[in-house]
């Protein structure tokens, strides 16, 4: 973003323009600044967990639900890419709700550019032991095992070429990661021919019984 926004500007000066042309350069202008605030405002979001930040928790009886409110604000997306969205499974823990639903919600938005259209994505949780594992599943090209250890990197793109790829700036999976580490988890990814499997797990609790 800086690199356009540097060369346009570069270029405007050079002549004069209508007033018609600059509105609309600083209409594109705009929206890189707004592209850049987001990348400050998360690679600050990652220093403060790099430097032990915690998770406040609270508890929760039931991630599905929070995981159905994620997945309600994609359904527009979902919708345009063609693909269907499921939650399955459920499990209890003590998280920070809003972290939590922001963690989903990246790994939803990686899920849909990349599934394949007429599919579902699904965000599957289960209890295993004492860690609440939560995944979201979708069946689109294979990530190459070369790339899984490093697919939480920040600025990572194992496939720069992709027609998205400018748009993204690589720091979404990070984001799941150092979330993941704020709750005292770990991340989780997994590929073979057709599908993916990317997420993450919390300390998990004992259901409520009724």
């Amino acid at each position: 973003p800086l690199a356009s926004l540097i060369g346009s500007t570069e270029v405007a000066l050079r002549r004069p323009r209508r007033a018609e042309d600059l509105q609309d350069l600083l209409g594109s202008h705009l929206e890189d600044l707004r592209r850049i605030s987001l990348i400050v405002q998360d690679m600050a979001f990652l220093s403060q967990a790099e430097r032990g930040a915690q998770a406040r928790r609270e508890r929760v009886d039931s991630l599905a639900g929070l995981a159905r409110a994620v997945a309600d604000l994609h359904e527009a997306f979902a919708d345009e890419a063609g693909v269907l969205l499921a939650v399955q499974g459920d499990a209890a823990a003590a998280v920070d709700a809003r972290l939590l639903q922001r963690a989903l919600a990246n790994l939803l938005g990686n899920a849909l550019r990349h599934a394949e259209r007429g599919s579902t994505v699904r965000v599957v949780i289960a209890a295993v032991g004492p860690e609440a594992v939560l995944t979201v599943h979708n069946h689109g090209p294979r990530i190459d095992p070369v790339h899984l250890p490093r697919l939480f990197d920040r600025f990572f793109r194992g496939d720069p070429a992709r027609a998205d790829s400018a748009r993204h700036h690589g720091l979404g999976l990070a984001i799941v990661a150092a979330i993941a580490r704020m709750h005292g988890g770990r991340t989780v990814a997994r590929s073979q021919d057709g599908w993916a499997e990317v997420g993450f797990t919390v300390p998990g609790l004992p259901a409520v019984r009724p």
